[in-house]
């Protein structure tokens, strides 16, 4: 594949892929039961925030790139739930949260500033 897609360049997307990975990293030492409940939806929505963020750029029209760039900003904070729940019930403690902390707080700005970059005239938030 000679094309390099466009989404794979953004900034915004890199961030992406740095905290489902730092997500993954940590959960994958976790036991069965933890993996199996807070483990799968937490890597989920990790996940979740950079395939939105591809399939809203390879859509074709901008109000669907929006769209998904909308459905990533839920996906995120949905990772910031279950990064909640997962300290909560200490299968995570404060240094490995703090490890994630940089590039949540990078990637929601990011998300919300993008979402403004998408087509001629983006207004609609």
């Amino acid at each position: 594949m000679n094309e390099r897609s466009q989404f794979e360049n953004l900034r915004v997307y890199k961030l992406s892929e740095k905290l489902a990975d730092g997500v993954w990293d940590l959960m994958i030492e976790w036991d069965l039961f933890a993996k199996d409940s807070v483990g799968k939806q937490l890597v989920r929505s990790a996940d979740s925030v950079g395939a939105n963020i591809a399939e809203g750029s390879g859509r074709g029209s901008y109000q669907d790139n929006r769209r998904f760039v909308k459905i990533a900003r839920g996906s995120l904070n949905e990772t910031r739930h279950w990064l909640r729940r997962a300290f909560r019930r200490g299968l995570l403690n404060e240094s490995q949260i703090e490890n994630l902390r940089g590039t949540l707080d990078e990637l929601s700005p990011r998300l919300n500033a993008y979402l403004k970059s998408i087509g001629p005239k983006a207004t609609d938030n």
